[in-house]
C-alpha cells in the first residue's frame, strides 16, 4: 500500500486490522503489535477514518475504543468517494473559470473535470456489479462450507 502512495503508518494500521480475525483492535493492541507509539496509531486511525476505511467503536462497559475495519472496506470507502468527486469537480470549475476555458491550463482542468464526472457517473454501476459479485462469492463459500461439513459428517458416521 505504501508503495502505491498510501501513507506508511495508515497502511500498517489498516493491514494489521485486515489481518486480524475480528477486524477489531484497540489503540494499545495496534501500538504493541506494530511496535509504534500510541500517537502514531492515533494519527493513522484519524486518516483511515476520514477516508471511511476504519470506524471507532466503544467497548461495552469500557472506556476503551476499538478500531474496526469494515467487512467490505473498499466498497464502503468507494461509496463515500462520490462526495469527494463532487468537491473536486466544484474546485475544477472554479479553476477553469479563473484560468479561462481556452488556455492550456484551463483545458487540462476541463479534461480533469470530465474525468471526475465520468467516474461519478460510472461508480454506482461498478459498485452495484461488485455487490452482485460479492453475493455470488459468499454464496459459493457457504455452499463449500456446507459441502465440507456434510462430507465430514458422513465420513465420521462410517
Amino acid at each position: 500500500m505504501a508503495d502505491a502512495g498510501f501513507p506508511r503508518m495508515p497502511a500498517r494500521v489498516f493491514t494489521a486490522l485486515l489481518a486480524t480475525d475480528s477486524g477489531r483492535l484497540t489503540a494499545a493492541e495496534l501500538a504493541d503489535s506494530l511496535r509504534v507509539s500510541p500517537a502514531a496509531v492515533s494519527g493513522a486511525v484519524r486518516f483511515l477514518s476520514q477516508i471511511n476505511l476504519v470506524t471507532r467503536e466503544r467497548e461495552p462497559g469500557s472506556r476503551r475504543d476499538r478500531y474496526r475495519v469494515h467487512d467490505d472496506a473498499w466498497y464502503e470507502a468507494s461509496v463515500h468517494r462520490d462526495r469527494e468527486l463532487v468537491r473536486w469537480e466544484a474546485g475544477l470549475r472554479e479553476g477553469i473559470e479563473a484560468l479561462g476555458e481556452k488556455t492550456p491550463a484551463g483545458e487540462r482542468l476541463a479534461e480533469s473535470l470530465a474525468f471526475f464526472g465520468f467516474m461519478r457517473e460510472e461508480l454506482p454501476g461498478l459498485l452495484g456489479r461488485w455487490h452482485d459479485r460479492r453475493e455470488q462469492l459468499r454464496a459459493a463459500a457457504a455452499r463449500e462450507t456446507t459441502r465440507a461439513a456434510t462430507q465430514g459428517a458422513s465420513s465420521a458416521s462410517r
